[in-house]
């Protein structure tokens, strides 16, 4: 039988960070220790400065677990010490880095520590430290590792007799031949507190570990005791913090998760839920320390509010669109129940044509959550608008009513009515109309962020059966899709590969039948970039955009971090629009550029100049673009 450390059976798995290490399963003799040095930040005396070095050990990872020990390290420039307080800590460092050792799967390894060449145990070391001169001490650290030791055997047992620990699953992420390293003995430990977790276990526990580590065989024997606990569902939560808030908001919106099985996840999903709602700064999640007399768990959501009005600015530049100008404000909370209320100013303008020719919108929207006690939003939408484009120009008043239901926490469902009154003018056509329709939206988004995705994909899909009435008789459905994805080629999010693509498709009615802002462009900023605004597609004789019933896009983009918040990105977008609803690629045009990014906390600064491959009749000969966010 291979023998133990001698007067060891069972150790505890030592823990960089930690003040504590888990008990063993049985009691066992004391390993040997070395006398207690001296507080190191207690010593007095003339501050003797000193300079440390680490001796590489050919592990990088246990180099670094080394250096994060070390208080020679840590404490050299912010803490000064005198000789005595020098060899205090270098003491101190040999019990730290035989931790760190231990903690990468080393436990035969040595720790070296020398002070001015002499080990720190050296009789009277602090007094000829003191008698050097002023240069700093020379202090080497170093470490011999010996065999790295590996897991034998990985089990898990009840902490408790014959209690059901299956939910727990089998164990994960380590097993035989694997290092004894303390990070993969720790998430395993989650992983398996995790599973039991997620299926309704709130407080489930590994009261204990059995670590025993035979050093002839060179290994390491993991035990994990565990305790489910009981399963329990969730009671009706409480919110403190709220001031100025309904109540039974706060309780309709935090409610959903009363009755349901405890799931981490879920109690996440209606926290930002909660936080959803734009009231409050932040919502933290509290769970009880016990279950309640009816054997459910109370929940806690504590939240900050946050103002409730606010005002806001954004601006963009395009060439040959020229600059636009927009300006907002936002009350959060307008009669108390999180309703809020935006009301934004637009005005912009085409270069193509004069300053008297500026277009503008002010529009008001209304979002009320938990509508009439459903679980959905409700927004209304009202608008007053002036459009001076080269294809066409527009006057309307445009008012709509929807409600959004969010399915889970990527995907939102939506539908309602709207209507407009409007008059367009083109060149060859005046039209005005009256306009009924029937929007369904699906709006999906797994990415990392809004404004700046690194990783996932998103999804916008709207289909709007309209009826249009005034000078012209027809019905219609317009359908209008889009999708991104965004790829982590680094890791770090230094180097992302961004792809777009969108179709769209008018079916119903032919073209001089439907307003001319409900057909389809490509071109510009959000587009096709290198091509003026709208100029891709159909064309009047005049060489003006007509617009078309199909519509195809796409784009692809590197986005490479240079350094700190600057960055630069290279891209090709293509378009084409089809005089029919389903007229494919006909007329595909393909724009070309870099750009340049400047992150900030609210998203990146965006510049972009792009060449169009293939000129339009009337197009500028470039593009040049400036905005807020990522261009998609």
């Amino acid at each position: 039988m291979p023998s133990l450390h001698p007067g060891l059976a069972l150790i505890p798995l030592l823990l960089i960070g930690t003040a504590w290490a888990q008990p063993a399963a049985a009691p066992a003799a004391e390993e040997p220790r070395e006398a207690a040095a001296p507080n190191p930040d207690d010593a007095e005396g003339p501050v003797r400065p000193y300079e440390v070095t680490f001796t590489p050990t050919g592990n990088a990872q246990l180099d670094t677990a080394m250096e994060g020990v070390s208080v020679l390290r840590r404490l050299r420039e912010s803490v000064p010490t005198s000789a005595e307080g020098l060899v205090a800590r270098a003491l101190q460092d040999l019990s730290n880095l035989r931790t760190a050792l231990r903690s990468e799967g080393y436990y035969a390894g040595t720790p070296r520590v020398t002070v001015a060449g002499e080990a720190p145990d050296a009789p009277d070391l602090a007094i000829r430290l003191q008698a050097r001169g002023p240069e700093p001490v020379p202090v080497v650290i170093a470490a011999e590792t010996g065999p790295l030791y590996r897991i034998s055997t990985v089990t898990t047992r009840p902490a408790v007799l014959e209690e059901d620990i299956s939910e727990a699953g089998e164990v994960a992420g380590l097993g035989p031949g694997d290092p004894a390293r303390a990070e993969a003995v720790n998430s395993t430990q989650e992983t398996l507190l995790t599973r039991l977790r997620e299926a309704g276990h709130p407080f489930a526990s590994v009261p204990r570990r059995e670590i025993t580590v035979d050093h002839d065989a060179r290994s390491m024997e993991v035990v994990y005791r565990v305790q489910p606990g009981p399963r329990a569902r969730f009671a009706q939560p409480a919110v403190q913090g709220s001031e100025n808030v309904d109540p039974e908001l706060l309780r309709r919106a935090s409610g959903v998760l009363a009755g349901e099985v405890y799931n981490p996840d879920e109690l996440d999903r209606v926290r930002r839920d909660v936080l959803a709602l734009g009231v409050f700064g932040t919502v933290r999640a509290r769970i009880g320390e016990r279950l309640d007399p009816e054997g459910r768990l109370p929940v806690t959501f504590l939240v900050a509010e946050r103002p409730f009005r606010a005002i806001g600015g954004t601006a963009g530049y395009e060439t040959r669109y020229g600059p636009t100008l927009r300006a907002y404000w936002e009350h959060r909370n307008l009669f108390g129940a999180a309703e809020r209320l935006r009301i934004e100013g637009e005005v912009s303008r085409t270069t193509q044509r004069g300053v008297s020719d500026t277009g503008y919108r002010l529009s008001a929207n209304l979002r009320q959550p938990w509508f009439a006690g459903l679980n959905a939003t409700a927004v209304t939408d009202v608008a007053i608008l002036r459009e001076r484009l080269l294809a066409y120009d527009r006057d309307a008043i445009t008012a709509g009513f929807s409600l959004e239901r969010k399915i889970d926490p990527r995907l939102t469902l939506s539908a309602g009515i709207a209507g407009e009154i409007g008059n367009t003018s083109e060149l060859d056509q005046d039209l005005r109309y009256t306009l009924i329709s029937l929007p369904l939206g699906a709006r999906f988004d797994g990415t990392d962020n809004v404004l700046d995705p690194s990783r996932g994909y998103r999804a916008n899909l709207l289909v709007s059966p309209t009826l249009s009435l005034g000078d012209t008789h027809a019905t219609f459905v317009r359908v209008r899709g889009t999708g991104s994805a965004y790829f982590d080629l680094s890791g770090d999010k230094g180097s992302i590969l961004a792809v777009r693509a969108g179709v769209g498709t008018l079916a119903g009615a032919e073209a001089g039948q439907v307003p001319p802002h409900l057909r389809f462009y490509a071109g510009g900023g959000g587009s096709v970039r290198g091509y003026d605004y709208q100029s891709i597609g159909p064309r009047r004789r005049d060489q003006s955009p007509r617009g078309g019933l199909s519509l195809v896009e796409g784009s692809v983009e590197l986005r490479q971090r240079i350094s700190g918040p600057y960055g630069v990105a290279v891209f090709a977008d293509a378009g084409s629009v089809g005089e029919e609803a389903l007229s494919g690629f006909g007329d595909l045009r393909v724009g070309a550029g870099v750009g340049f990014r400047y992150a900030t906390a609210i998203g990146p600064i965006r510049a972009d100049v792009a060449l169009p491959l293939s000129k339009v009749p009337g197009s500028a000969g470039f593009g040049f673009y400036v905005g807020i966010g990522q261009a998609f």
